[in-house]
């Protein structure tokens, strides 16, 4: 993606005084002569930020502005290790809700609109994002957090909610729920934004069917403000980004130099206005790829695609790599099989073993052939024999936050 003048404008003036505000960047560019720094192919030499970099300025070490200056921090989860803390400042605040603003009206919605929020509050960085979007849009936010189903239809149906933010595994497990209840005909949601997690095509049919809404993918993450940062349009070709606020490059993750627009690579991301945390070429290891050209709803924001995996979630079993989206390929390709899957990787008598468990709506009688189907589509596309499991509808786990798809025994 070629930066545009305003980018470069923004770029110049974030990497000309970067040393002086950043501590965090005066150490990292200790070597580098930033007044170099002018035009995309000298930006383009500085080295890439990384999340153990953050780990490592734990707690507030990437702080860039006075502390009196940051109203606000967020911070990754810290399941696997030291978190990320990221402190914004109140222009940092504005300027995500301005970016959250804009999502929503990219999805059609209004301020006659109703929001029901299901992500987590607290220092994830997901429902409040949700709410500041909503509120500066003017739209009414039911701000009603994970979990508890039950309560989530109650409101769902007493405040005839239009418009339901949640995670793919959340949205599926309401819909399931509405349709065992009976209260399709109760309900009144109209659009569905969808983020967190990487999902695939029979699964957002499934959702489209059960909940009969339209569904837009939005994106973001913990240290780049949180989601917003980009949403599909009605288009459903990829999802618009916010230039403005920041500059998308996609490299190969193995070389690390850029890739062509339209190719498949991970998405790199530099923050262009930020102040409490400025991030400059921040490696995100989501897979994507940059759409080139102008979206036909004649939205002038470039395009990236929905994520399609992580360069870390990779699963290697028998020496072949393989990605989740691969499962999901081949689940989509074979009639009988539903959407929801779990890998499960075993090490049994020296030997790799790695089963395939998905549901299916289909008599049990069925599941033989379907399984049978499944494990020949696997290794016709992906290559390596697997065991394929069929099992009845909402027996696998579900969750408001992100599923669990693959559990590897072999390291326990």
């Amino acid at each position: 993606m070629k930066m545009n003048e305003e980018q470069l404008s923004l770029m110049r003036n974030l990497v000309s005084s970067i040393k002086e505000k950043s501590p965090f960047y005066r150490e990292k560019y200790a070597d580098i002569d930033t007044d170099g720094i002018v035009d995309q192919a000298s930006f383009e030499t500085l080295p890439f930020t990384d999340k153990g970099d953050l780990r490592d300025a734990y707690p507030l070490g990437i702080m860039a502005v006075p502390e009196s200056e940051i109203v606000r921090i967020h911070s990754s989860s810290g399941t696997t290790g030291t978190p990320v803390v990221i402190p914004y400042t109140r222009r940092d605040v504005e300027d995500w809700a301005t970016m959250f603003e804009r999502c929503y009206r990219m999805a059609g919605i209004t301020r006659e609109d109703r929001i029901q929020i299901t992500p987590g509050y607290g220092l994830w960085t997901a429902g409040i994002g949700f709410q500041a979007g909503a509120e500066r849009l003017g739209a009414m936010a039911v701000p009603m957090g994970p979990g508890n189903t039950e309560k989530q239809l109650k409101m769902m149906q007493d405040l005839r909610t239009t418009v339901l933010c949640s995670t793919s595994s959340y949205a599926l497990l309401l819909a399931e729920s509405i349709e065992r209840q009976g209260l399709k005909e109760h309900i009144h949601l109209k659009k569905g934004i969808i983020g967190s997690e990487r999902w695939g095509a029979k699964m957002r049919r499934r959702i489209t069917e059960e909940l009969g809404i339209e569904l837009y993918d939005i994106y973001g993450l913990t240290e780049i403000y949180g989601p917003g940062i980009g949403i599909s349009c009605g288009c459903g070709t990829g999802m618009h980004v916010w230039e403005d606020f920041l500059y998308f490059e996609v490299i190969d993750p193995v070389t690390l130099r850029p890739v062509p627009d339209g190719e498949v690579g991970e998405l790199v991301i530099t923050t262009l206005r930020k102040e409490g945390a400025p991030l400059i070429r921040y490696r995100t290891h989501d897979l994507t790829r940059i759409i080139p050209g102008q979206c036909a709803c004649g939205n002038r924001f470039s395009r990236i695609d929905v994520i399609t995996g992580r360069t870390d979630d990779m699963i290697k079993v028998k020496g072949v790599n393989m990605f989740p989206a691969q499962f999901e390929e081949v689940l989509a390709a074979v009639p009988g099989a539903s959407s929801e899957y779990q890998i499960r990787i075993e090490h049994v008598d020296g030997k790799d073993s790695l089963t395939l468990l998905f549901e299916s709506a289909e008599p049990a009688e069925r599941y033989p052939e379907i399984e049978a189907q499944v494990a020949a589509r696997f290794k016709q596309v992906v290559g390596p024999a697997i065991i394929a499991r069929a099992v009845p509808l909402q027996e696998l786990p579900r969750s408001e936050k992100n599923t669990a798809r693959v559990v590897d025994m072999r390291f326990r």
